[in-house]
């Protein structure tokens, strides 16, 4: 029983890995020394929170983005360059 929930997780895992190297966008540039960090543009609220993301490159980019599985399915995690 064990060794099939492992199997499951383990499976569970390369499938979210697998859906995140598939998200990102293939017109952004990516991060050097990160393949799985993009660079984007972002509208911010008055809070400085990113909204409204676009992929870019590097030149204009306000952002670094990378995608993160969440409870209900892919995310947007963003920090400001």
């Amino acid at each position: 029983m064990r060794n099939r929930i492992a199997a499951i997780a383990a499976a569970a895992a390369l499938t979210v890995s697998a859906a995140v190297g598939l998200a990102a966008p293939a017109s952004a540039d990516p991060v050097p020394g990160n393949p799985n960090q993009f660079y984007a543009y972002c509208a911010v609220d008055l809070l400085g929170v990113p909204l409204n993301c676009a992929s870019t490159d590097a030149e204009h980019a306000s952002h670094i983005c990378r995608y993160v599985a969440t409870g209900v399915g892919l995310g947007l995690d963003c920090i400001q360059r």
